[in-house]
């Protein structure tokens, strides 16, 4: 069983001097990795940008202290921007905070309650049309710092059909300069890696941060930049508790309940990419009672919510991380930044940050998966993953993944369904020209029916779709292909016994499973039939019929 024990207690034990200055290094470099990433994704979100650096400091420093894997970088991802940028929006930061205080708790309950493994049960479609329609809101939403237009509205923008819209209605407002700024950006971001030798470990988006401030500053460029849009400070997280009524818990709890959600499989997700990375295995209860101890804490010292990384989590790993050190290093380092350097954050342009999170949305799309799948999977998946999709741009998370469950449930059902039958024996004459040998007598008095096929509510009206004839007074059901019975199925063998009952007919099952036999026990079916009408073998329960003539 997984166990609830932190990984960082289980690698301490053989840590060797070496893999400290290992662990030191990956972490000073994921900081810096992180530093712009956290910024532009605070923005993103619709809050500060300090509230970033907050939450990448203090969830990230318990998650690694506290996680279940080895090698877990935490903090603000771009799969929450939208959704905070809609709840600071409805209900204020006071609502987020709430939300992801909640939040917090129900992922430690998962993570007590042992549900770790239950995320497996989120078909691969959702997760992917929703990743997709996530990057498709972070493109549309940065279009406007991108092209530096000056959109005025009565109300905050939140949807992304509104954004969307928006820069239509005032393209004409763009600003060339901003352009500029974006667009060499833009370059240096694809470009940067492809350079050779040491210039490639230097993480481009700091790269292009420095670009797009020497550019603004330089050339006296009339371009917004953080510091004409927003407070910038440096202060240390503070403690705070929100003021909460049962309005606002009311209000807000579908989005901690998302948020909750959303955190739990992509930390997973991260998880399992990083094991394969290091030969390692995380312990998924215990990484979900870390996340929600990282989110309780990031909302008390004014952050916003957090997960595992995946991205900061593969540059850990390429850096020579291989312990949570590395992860409560980056918190600390982080830490120092905001205290010295902070302020100079105010220079960074904001078509710089919206080419920063262009390339968030470009690497998170995962468009390649996607065409594929709509290219190959069957019919029913490829439904769910455009619904899942389409439904995350027009209206929001929450409801994308609500319909995309309920969806693939109901279709899932259905071609589960669509492989249960209930068939009749063929009865071949002697006239018939067909090998004999491997046919099986049947008493004359005897109806047989093969029954194929997991038998729950969605099947389970098959069954009362078996034709009796009242000529016979044996009806003989074969269910050696039937993996599991439900209440609804169980129900329905309960009004055949009744017809057979009415028409004199005996019910004889043959070769019934363990679940199905368990469940026609507990009924009390078994009893009611008569156990010697449940046999183990087609052989006898056709001798059984045979005795009954």
């Amino acid at each position: 069983m997984d166990k609830l024990k932190p990984k960082l207690f289980s690698v301490m034990k053989t840590y060797t001097k070496e893999q400290l200055i290992k662990d030191i290094i990956a972490g000073i470099i994921v900081a810096i990795i992180a530093l712009p990433l956290s910024i532009a994704l605070a923005l993103a979100s619709g809050v500060t940008p300090e509230k970033g650096i907050y939450t990448a400091i203090m969830a990230g420093f318990v998650i690694s202290f506290l996680g279940g894997s080895r090698v877990q970088i935490a903090g603000p991802t771009a799969a929450f921007a939208t959704i905070v940028a809609g709840i600071v929006a409805q209900n204020g930061m006071e609502g987020l905070i709430l939300a992801t205080l909640m939040a917090g708790i129900f992922l430690i309950l998962m993570g007590v309650l042992r549900l770790g493994n239950l995320i497996k049960f989120i078909p691969y479609t959702i997760t992917t049309g929703f990743t997709s329609g996530i990057a498709v809101t972070i493109f549309v939403g940065q279009i406007k710092d991108f092209l530096g237009l000056n959109v005025v509205t009565e109300e905050p923008l939140i949807e992304t059909m509104e954004k969307l819209k928006a820069v239509i209605d005032f393209i004409g407002t763009t600003n060339w300069q901003a352009v500029v700024v974006g667009a060499v950006c833009m370059v240096i971001l694809i470009g940067w890696p492809y350079l050779p030798g040491f210039f490639k470990k230097i993480p481009p988006s700091l790269i292009a941060v420095l670009a797009g401030i020497g550019m603004v500053k330089g050339l006296n460029m009339e371009v917004n930049t953080i510091g004409d849009l927003y407070e910038i400070s440096n202060e240390l997280p503070k403690f705070s508790l929100p003021a909460f009524s049962i309005d606002t818990v009311q209000a807000v709890l579908p989005d901690a309940f998302t948020i909750a959600i959303l955190a739990a499989i992509e930390s997973l997700l991260s998880c399992v990419v990083a094991d394969s990375m290091v030969n390692s295995r995380h312990r998924s209860n215990m990484e979900l009672i870390a996340q929600g101890a990282g989110n309780i804490t990031s909302a008390l010292f004014g952050g916003i919510p957090a997960t595992g990384a995946i991205a900061r989590t593969a540059a850990n790993v390429k850096n020579g991380g291989r312990t949570p050190i590395a992860g409560m290093v980056h918190a600390v380092t982080l830490l120092l930044i905001l205290v010295v350097l902070m302020p100079y954050a105010a220079l960074i342009p904001m078509p710089t940050i919206a080419a920063i999170l262009f390339m968030v949305a470009y690497n998170m799309s995962e468009w390649r998966k996607f065409v594929k799948l709509c290219k190959t999977a069957p019919k029913s998946d490829i439904i769910v993953l455009v619904t899942t999709f389409v439904l995350t741009v027009l209206f929001d998370l929450v409801v994308a993944i609500e319909v995309g469950i309920l969806l693939a449930a109901i279709l899932f059902m259905k071609r589960m369904s669509d492989v249960t039958e209930v068939e009749g024996w063929k009865y071949i004459d002697d006239e018939d020209d067909v090998d004999s040998v491997s046919l099986r007598e049947v008493p004359k008095n005897t109806m047989v029916y093969e029954v194929s096929g997991p038998l729950f509510f969605g099947a389970a009206d098959k069954i009362l779709k078996i034709t009796l004839n009242e000529k016979m007074n044996c009806l003989l059901l074969r269910m050696r292909s039937v993996s599991a019975l439900d209440a609804t199925a169980m129900h329905n063998f309960e009004q055949l016994y009744a017809d057979c009952q009415k028409k004199q007919i005996h019910l004889i099952f043959s070769h019934v499973n363990e679940q199905p036999m368990s469940v026609m026990q507990k009924s009390g079916f078994v009893d009611m039939v008569g156990s010697e009408n449940f046999c183990p073998h087609i052989d006898d329960a056709l001798k059984r019929a045979q005795d009954l003539q």
